[in-house]
């Protein structure tokens, strides 16, 4: 795997923007409150992977990721930088082939891992992950699925 070099005024500068608490992130996170659902954030979940999901449920094994369209390469909204296109064009493939490699191990751990982009609805978004806390809610036999994770 490629590395990726920065020097320390590049380091500085992406320092500044925060890995959590993004605008979506929050909104989902408002909206699934509101419903009355309970969950950790950027809470680590596999030793065999550095991925720290958005949304933890870890009753329920779900762990939902809200994916930055820059950096995740939504093929829908990414315009690469004019400057050093190719090692942008590399580096964001990188990110996505990191996303699965990740996703694969999780899955294989036991989880079930929903994402959703930035762009997404929080309101269809909240549905997803409730129809998935309900599925599971139904298997371990709770009656309602709904209250504190």
């Amino acid at each position: 795997m490629e590395q990726w070099e920065a020097d320390d005024a590049r380091r500085r500068h992406m320092a500044r923007f925060g890995r959590r608490d993004t605008a979506p992130e929050l909104a989902l996170r408002r909206e699934l409150h509101r419903r009355g659902r309970r969950f950790f954030v950027d809470r680590q979940v596999s030793r065999r992977c550095r991925v720290r999901p958005d949304l933890v449920f870890p009753r329920a094994r779900i762990a939902v990721f809200v994916d930055g369209c820059f950096w995740h390469h939504c093929e829908e909204h990414t315009h690469l930088p004019k400057a050093n296109a190719e090692l942008w064009r590399r580096k964001l493939l990188a990110n996505r082939q990191r996303d699965a490699r990740n996703q694969a191990i999780l899955t294989s751990e036991g989880w079930r891992v929903l994402r959703s982009w930035e762009h997404d609805d929080p309101a269809a978004v909240a549905d997803r992950v409730e129809d998935e806390l309900d599925r599971w809610a139904a298997i371990v036999g709770r009656p309602e699925g709904r209250g504190r994770e």
